[in-house]
């Protein structure tokens, strides 16, 4: 399924964007047919041509379309039609990037998927997309130095504002702060910083830290095997009171157990630049 995943060389680019990832599936594979998007606070927009279907389910919404599109950050798993063959580039944004390239004048947009005019980055004409996709078929680095440059202009305009700033640091606190003392830490009020991070990013910062901290355990899940895991030392390990207390988490936001996510992650994965199944 994903062949390659690469970080932009371009440090304009790589301000804004994480990653790279070529996603490739051909005729009469049944590997990963309807896998699975697991929450992402963080947009991606994926290149195609204009014939390839695209299909995600969020349960309350479905979105159907061809051609390329955006994927806003997004707060429940969302399982995807991998059914037919399909070659997809991606291009994954930092949290709260998307604010600053005004992507949509109706800003933040979450849980929503919208087709993209990438006629505004690119060429756009579906020659140009096939000839990129055949680069990232057969020379990443050709693809993703393709990318940089044609990603460079667009970018370079980015406007960043007191919100985007304040956003950007929290985000760096996220991972080794208390919510609660984030405010204290870039000198200004809780209030002021919970205000600016729902603007840029259309999530409280609990609920990013919750997606963050579910992306972690994903992980270290994945570099093990199911019968190595100790669900209570787990439990400890990322901050929950106890193992009751992970099961409701992963219930609640994969729609599973954690055991049962365990024995099934080559069929629960995120493939749009996240972990990779096995």
């Amino acid at each position: 399924m994903i062949k390659w995943m690469l970080k932009p060389q371009s440090k304009q680019v790589a301000k804004y964007v994480d990653c790279y990832w070529f996603l490739d599936k051909e005729m009469g594979s049944v590997e990963h047919s309807y896998p699975k998007l697991n929450p992402d606070p963080a947009g991606t927009l994926i290149i195609a041509t204009n014939m390839q279907p695209y299909s995600y389910d969020l349960g309350a919404k479905q979105f159907n379309g061809k051609g390329s599109h955006w994927i806003f950050p997004y707060t429940q798993t969302m399982k995807l039609d991998h059914s037919q063959p399909l070659q997809l580039i991606g291009i994954k944004f930092h949290i709260g990037a998307l604010y600053s390239l005004n992507i949509n004048h109706k800003q933040p947009v979450i849980d929503n998927v919208l087709n993209a005019q990438v006629i505004e980055i690119f060429s756009g004409k579906n020659k140009d997309l096939i000839a990129l996709l055949s680069y990232a078929n057969t020379d990443p680095q050709q693809c993703r130095d393709i990318l940089d440059k044609q990603l460079f202009t667009w970018l370079d305009n980015g406007i960043e504002d007191k919100h985007s700033i304040v956003t950007n640091q929290s985000i760096d606190l996220l991972t080794h702060t208390q919510i609660s003392e984030i405010g204290s830490k870039l000198n200004c009020s809780q209030r002021t910083v919970e205000r600016s991070f729902l603007r840029v990013t259309g999530l409280t910062l609990k609920q990013c830290q919750s997606m963050n901290r579910l992306e972690a355990i994903l992980e270290y899940l994945y570099q093990r095997e199911a019968e190595d895991i100790d669900w209570a030392q787990i439990a400890y390990q990322f901050g929950f009171s106890d193992q009751a207390h992970l099961i409701r988490y992963f219930k609640k936001i994969i729609g599973s157990t954690p055991e049962h996510y365990s024995q099934q992650r080559n069929l629960a994965i995120d493939i749009y630049g996240g972990v990779q199944s096995k």
